[in-house]
């Protein structure tokens, strides 16, 4: 009788695992057709990433309140190296990437854009070689190929109606993936010695500063006065698709893992996908689908360990 109890406790454990990591990917999915749809109302993307940030930055101001504050393990205060490589991660991975990518689906349908992104994997993969001589096996290798190949034939479908446009936007994005890969290679130190839920908060309101900053300079306040539905489209953006994915994805990974939050995750291109049709009316063909199951293919092998 008392394993029972302990039985369920473990399938609870599971399944709210899975639903949140489901919700995570779900929602962090949803913010390329958000961006999309505020592009509808003529507003530009640095005002848009603006709006973005300047909404979550009281999130991300609460997340490190509550990783400092209320952590159960003692935390180490910040010296003048983690503060440098704070503002180094916080404007390659967030504002950088997150600059680019606004930038890039002026050009590319939110599919494309989605698929692009989830090429993180391969390019955390080729870092590693370049930069730290990391061996790369024939699998990951074969793995690198499919998902490349899917980007390709996706890419190649939209070239043939937008043309130079769409290799425009798919160099923007992939320039957004690239960055948030340089950010990834490089946190793994900073995240062992001050943890993850606190360098999130830290770097991602650097970010939040260099968007707003980089509005003021750029762009007259009168700038500032937009379309009512670009307001609450950054509301729904900042708060459902900027820190409620970096919550959830971080309770489900307490639950299942990091592998099978991983996996799951695998869901966002699809997400996208079906988003992109139903939302925004992008197309929903062959051709799209193939690209994106080759993407999948790709990730789920690189993405596992080897044995």
């Amino acid at each position: 009788m008392p394993l029972r109890p302990t039985g369920l406790s473990k399938l609870s454990r599971l399944q709210s695992g899975l639903l949140l990591a489901l919700a995570g990917a779900v929602a962090f999915s949803g913010k390329a057709i958000i961006v999309k749809l505020a592009y509808r109302y003529g507003v530009d993307p640095v005002t848009l990433l603006m709006y973005r940030m300047l909404f979550a930055l009281p999130l991300f101001l609460a997340m490190i309140w509550w990783a400092t504050y209320r952590s159960a393990k003692p935390v180490q205060p910040l010296q003048r190296r983690d503060w440098l490589a704070i503002f180094g991660l916080g404007f390659c991975g967030y504002y950088l990437a997150s600059f680019l990518d606004f930038l890039g689906l002026q050009y590319i349908s939110a599919s494309l854009g989605r698929l692009i992104l989830y090429l993180n994997p391969t390019l955390v993969l080729l870092l590693g070689w370049l930069l730290f001589a990391q061996r790369v096996t024939p699998r990951q290798l074969g793995a690198m190929g499919l998902s490349y190949a899917g980007v390709l034939l996706v890419f190649g479908h939209e070239l043939r109606f937008d043309g130079w446009s769409t290799a425009l936007g798919a160099a923007l994005v992939f320039g957004s993936a690239l960055s948030y890969a340089v950010y990834l290679v490089y946190s793994g130190a900073l995240v062992q010695r001050i943890g993850a839920l606190r360098l999130v908060g830290w770097a991602t309101t650097v970010a939040c500063i260099l968007c707003i900053g980089q509005f003021v300079l750029l762009r007259p306040l009168e700038a500032a006065l937009v379309a009512p539905e670009v307001i609450w489209l950054s509301l729904l953006n900042a708060v459902l698709c900027t820190a409620a994915p970096v919550v959830l994805v971080m309770l489900a990974i307490e639950r299942i893992g990091a592998g099978l939050t991983a996996q799951v995750g695998m869901v966002g291109p699809m997400a996208t996908l079906l988003m992109g049709a139903l939302i925004l009316g992008e197309p929903f063909n062959a051709w799209i689908l193939a690209g994106t199951a080759l993407v999948l293919a790709g990730v789920l092998w690189v993405s596992r360990p080897s044995r």
